[in-house]
């Protein structure tokens, strides 16, 4: 079976926190280390209900500026803040484009509502993949099946035609359950070897086919 899609992952993967220390010194000023910073800011009630898409983006950052008892009119800074050190690989990027001229190319993110906004922003971005597939946007998220199911109907390729690529090693298993190829995404020197390894062990399909 040939391969003809590869689907990325977008936090931790095409977009990752590079510097650290601003989120460190964000999550000094109340009190608590970066991980329960993140974590209120990505999981919770109502992180998890964001990326549902069952409360706005807007509500959940309202929560969470509750949940830190912060002025309203602080809460632009603090998020600016806690993001400040994050960075596009634009090497990586660029090597999606390449993919582009021999097989589909996907995006499968739990994200908040906000992401296809924020995507639309970035140069290049959103034109880099065939379909993007959100998880606010369509009520499920990572590792449920489902999914990944959707993901391959919109890009019209079997479970086995399609490798995904995240950093999470559970929804590396989840495209696997179904029948894709994984990849855990560690860095990406490692990244691009083991999928040229396994597209060149699978051949490449005509562009558009």
């Amino acid at each position: 079976m040939t391969i003809r899609a590869v689907i990325w992952d977008l936090g931790g993967v095409l977009l990752r926190t590079e510097d650290h220390i601003p989120r460190e010194r964000l999550a000094g000023r109340f009190g608590m280390s970066a991980n329960e910073l993140e974590k209120l800011f990505y999981g919770g009630t109502s992180g998890d209900r964001c990326q549902l898409g069952e409360i706005t983006m807007e509500e959940h950052v309202e929560n969470v500026r509750l949940d830190l008892d912060l002025p309203a009119g602080e809460m632009e800074a603090v998020i600016e803040q806690f993001w400040a050190g994050d960075i596009l690989d634009r090497q990586l990027l660029d090597y999606i484009q390449h993919l582009r001229s021999r097989y589909r190319t996907g995006l499968l993110s739990n994200a908040f509502s906000d992401l296809r906004d924020w995507l639309s922003a970035q140069v290049d971005i959103d034109d880099l993949f065939d379909e993007t597939v959100i998880s606010a946007e369509v009520g499920m998220v990572k590792p449920d099946p489902r999914i990944y199911h959707l993901a391959l109907d919109q890009l019209k390729v079997a479970p086995e035609e399609a490798v995904f690529i995240d950093d999470f090693a559970h929804n590396i298993e989840g495209a696997q359950a179904v029948g894709m190829y994984g990849i855990q995404f560690l860095d990406p020197i490692q990244t691009r070897g083991e999928l040229e390894e396994l597209l060149a062990l699978f051949g490449s399909p005509h562009s558009g086919s």
